[in-house]
C-alpha cells in the first residue's frame, strides 16, 4: 500500500490540494451569496460575471500559491499574522451577509451597465472577499510553502502541475457553480434563497472564527516558546 501510494505522489498531492481548497472556497454556498448580491443583475450579466470571477479566482489561487511566501517574506509578514487577518474579514463579511441576507445587492439595469463597470464588480467585491477571500489565500499560500520541502526538482514540478490541476478544477467549480445559480433560485424561491444565504453567511462566519482562532493559536505558541528561555534565564 506504502508503494501504491508512492507511485502516484501528483495524484495525492491533487487530492489533498482539492480538499484543502474547496472547503474554504465553498463555490455552492458561494453561489448562492452571489445570487443574494446581484439580484438586479439580468441573466446575461450573471453569466457573464460569472466567467470573470472563475477567471480572476484562477489568477489570484495561481499567484497566491507561486508568489505568496515570496510576497509575504518580502514584507516580512508571517502566516499566522495573515490567517488572523483574513480570518477576521471573513468573520466580519460573513456576519454582514447574516444581518443583511439578500436584501443588499448590485444594481444592474439592462443596458445601463458597461464592460468596464462589470469587470469591477466582478473582481471586488465578487472574487475578493466572497468568493477567493483572506482565509482562501492563506490556506493557498501554507500549501505553496511546501513546494520548497522537495529535494529533487521533478518532485517540486509534479507538486505544482498537480497544484495547478486542482486550482483549475476549483475554478471551473464557481463557474458553473455561479453560472448556474439562478435554477437553484427558481427552486427555492425569494425566501427560500434568503435563508440559503443567511445559512452559507453563517458558516462563511465560523470559517473565518476558525481561521481566526487558528492564526491566534500560532501567534501566542510562538510568544510562550519564546518568553520560557527568558523565564528560565530570569530563574537562574
Amino acid at each position: 500500500m506504502a508503494n501504491e501510494s508512492a507511485s502516484m505522489p501528483g495524484l495525492n498531492t491533487f487530492l489533498l490540494v482539492l480538499a484543502a481548497i474547496f472547503p474554504v472556497v465553498n463555490p455552492p454556498g458561494s453561489a448562492l451569496i452571489f445570487l443574494g448580491l446581484t439580484q438586479g443583475a439580468t441573466p446575461e450579466i450573471r453569466r457573464i460575471l460569472a466567467r470573470r470571477i472563475a477567471l480572476n479566482s484562477f489568477f489570484v489561487l495561481v499567484c497566491s500559491l507561486l508568489l505568496g511566501a515570496l510576497i509575504l517574506q518580502f514584507y516580512g509578514i508571517s502566516i499566522p499574522i495573515l490567517r488572523v487577518a483574513g480570518g477576521f474579514i471573513v468573520a466580519v463579511t460573513g456576519w454582514r451577509l447574516l444581518n443583511e441576507g439578500s436584501r443588499e445587492y448590485i444594481e444592474a439595469p439592462t443596458g445601463e451597465v458597461s464592460q468596464s463597470e462589470i469587470l469591477s464588480l466582478a473582481f471586488y467585491p465578487l472574487t475578493l472577499p466572497l468568493t477567493t477571500g483572506p482565509g482562501t489565500i492563506a490556506v493557498v499560500i501554507s500549501l505553496g510553502l511546501s513546494k520548497g520541502s522537495y529535494t529533487h526538482p521533478i518532485d517540486e514540478i509534479i507538486f505544482v502541475i498537480a497544484c495547478l490541476l486542482a486550482v483549475t478544477v476549483i475554478a471551473l467549480s464557481i463557474f458553473y457553480c455561479f453560472r448556474y445559480a439562478e435554477r437553484v433560485q427558481r427552486l427555492l424561491g425569494q425566501a427560500g434563497t434568503d435563508i440559503a444565504v443567511r445559512l452559507f453567511a453563517f458558516i462563511l462566519f465560523c470559517l473565518g472564527v476558525q481561521i481566526l482562532w487558528s492564526g491566534g493559536s500560532e501567534l501566542l505558541s510562538s510568544v510562550i516558546h519564546d518568553a520560557l528561555p527568558a523565564a528560565s534565564a530570569i530563574a537562574k
